[in-house]
């Protein structure tokens, strides 16, 4: 799949040691933007990149969630680092990846795209800028490393959803509230990853909030790049499907033991499993199966074809299957 922005190859200064930040701002920073939401509920904002020309811009879910929920009676607009403000629609959004893409309806004439870079060939230690506009502050930017990768982040977007940060990029750059969608860079200015996700400390209700600690996520740019690209392209993106809707099973004690299928989808992966209505799942791909969300990170990790084994109660009866994931726009 062809990226958003152009790819850049150029070698990375300061693969050791810290990045000459003045360079990244100079290269980068014009291609950030803080986006702004306002619904009859208050305003808020987070912060986006220019991806493609035309104005698209890429940034969080969580970011636009609220202006996209609350429909006509919800604005979104895009400030460039010039203070230049305009109107803008929401293209598509991935509540799964904690993904979005909107449209300056100025287009975002004469300003860059950031380059995009890997995160395939990231290194713990390496040194990482990033991007945004914490707490409103827009064209903010601060430095640090790459502190881990291949972290997974659960992370609640609204609405019950939860976003599911794959291979996510751990970073002790101080990342705020409002930083949210904004890039995180490499020395060349390239990115690496969106900005997704802080842990902070708990207070002593054991509640978190506040601002960073060094704990931050950014999801990685393979996977952001790719789902950006079919937001754009179609207005959602392409994960595998399983084909069927489950509801948690409550026990007594208040937790999920297992899955109720409430649907199956016609013709879908679960139905040519031979999986019913009413079924219920007691393990997919060898663990319990307890919550939706599990069904939600195999399709992220899972490509379309794949075989995940599952087992079912039926009338009291223990049965395996093995479901082989769809392609949603195949199944359309």
């Amino acid at each position: 799949m062809g990226g958003l922005a152009h790819r850049s190859n150029a070698v990375s200064s300061g693969a050791t040691g810290s990045c000459v930040a003045t360079d990244v701002v100079r290269t980068a920073l014009p291609s950030v933007v803080t986006v702004e939401t306002a619904t009859a509920q208050g305003g808020g904002n987070g912060s986006g990149q220019l991806v493609r020309s035309g104005g698209y811009v890429l940034t969080n879910y969580h970011v636009v969630s609220s202006a996209a929920v609350a429909g006509d009676a919800g604005e979104v607009a895009v400030r460039c680092s010039d203070g230049t403000r305009s109107p803008a629609t929401i293209v598509g959004l991935d509540p799964t990846t904690d993904l979005a893409v909107v449209k300056a309806e100025d287009g975002a004439d004469g300003r860059p795209l950031i380059a995009i870079g890997s995160s395939g060939t990231l290194a713990v230690g390496q040194p990482v800028i990033a991007l945004g506009a914490p707490m409103g502050l827009t064209s903010t930017v601060t430095a640090s490393i790459i502190s881990a990768l291949d972290r997974y982040v659960p992370l609640p977007v609204g609405a019950g959803q939860i976003a599911h940060l794959i291979d996510a990029v751990h970073t002790d750059a101080s990342i705020n509230p409002g930083n949210s969608g904004g890039a995180l860079g490499d020395c060349a200015g390239r990115l690496i990853g969106v900005n997704s996700a802080i842990i902070t400390v708990p207070n002593a209700a054991g509640e978190g909030g506040g601002g960073s600690v060094g704990l931050g996520f950014a999801i990685p740019v393979d996977l952001a790049d790719a789902v950006g690209e079919q937001l754009i392209t179609t207005g959602h993106a392409n994960h595998p499907t399983f084909g069927l809707q489950a509801t948690p099973i409550v026990g007594r004690d208040g937790r999920s033991t297992a899955l109720f299928v409430s649907g199956v989808d016609p013709g879908g992966p679960a139905e040519q499993a031979g999986i019913r209505v009413g079924d219920v799942l007691t393990k997919v791909d060898g663990q319990p199966a307890t919550s939706i969300s599990q069904l939600e990170k195999l399709a992220l990790i899972r490509q379309a074809g794949d075989s995940v084994p599952v087992t079912i109660v039926r009338n009291g009866a223990s049965m395996d299957a093995a479901i082989v994931l769809g392609d949603p726009l195949k199944l359309a």
